[in-house]
């Protein structure tokens, strides 16, 4: 199959410095490495506020923003004005509360689900209609905000772990469908089984 070369924005979501490097809520951050490493580009520009790379020959721009979670918006305005696409340009990969670890969901649009980056980005940019490759990281076992809050913080448990290596590969793979075959082909094939290829923690 050819390849289509789209200009798009593909970010993917969580916090800078290494002690938020292993925790759940930099999930988005692994998965746009894992797709920017198969495409040979480093994301090691700074750039809006950002970490930035560039497939030319794709015409994709990878952002790792490095505001912290709760100002993404600010560095995705930045990059979608001075790149001149549109929302409709613009792919979010992003941790999941409300789904299980190693299920993904693909939609355009919809509310933040409480996930602050994608609340920052929807009032930066004044409408929700990007496109959301939510990937699960499961909820926690206590109920209430700080509890959530600590869970998305905290790192992965031993399973969860193990099961790392299967997620990212599988969210990769997700975007490279997506980009190769278009959202339709990619939402068809992921959301209709969900898996990554791992098995779901009890």
């Amino acid at each position: 199959m050819e390849k289509r070369k789209e200009e798009l924005l593909i970010v993917g979501l969580g916090n800078p410095e290494a002690d938020y490097a292993d925790t759940r809520h930099n999930l988005g951050f692994a998965c746009v490495r894992e797709l920017a490493r198969r495409m040979d580009v480093k994301i090691d520009r700074k750039r809006w506020q950002s970490l930035v790379g560039r497939s030319e020959s794709r015409g994709v721009w990878f952002v790792l923003p490095q505001t912290y979670m709760n100002l993404s918006g600010e560095a995705v305005a930045k990059a979608l004005r001075d790149t001149r696409l549109t929302v409709e340009q613009l792919w979010v990969v992003h941790d999941e509360l409300d789904l299980p670890l190693c299920r993904i969901r693909i939609r355009r649009g919809g509310s933040g689900a409480g996930h602050n980056g994608v609340l920052s980005i929807i009032s930066a940019l004044a409408t929700p209609d990007f496109v959301r490759f939510r990937v699960g990281i499961g909820k926690p076992a206590r109920k209430g905000s700080s509890a959530g809050r600590s869970h998305v913080l905290g790192r992965f448990t031993k399973a969860e772990a193990a099961r790392l290596p299967s997620i990212v590969d599988g969210v990769a793979t997700a975007l490279e469908v997506a980009l190769d075959a278009g959202l339709e082909r990619a939402m068809e094939r992921f959301n209709r089984a969900g898996s990554l290829g791992c098995e779901e923690l009890p």
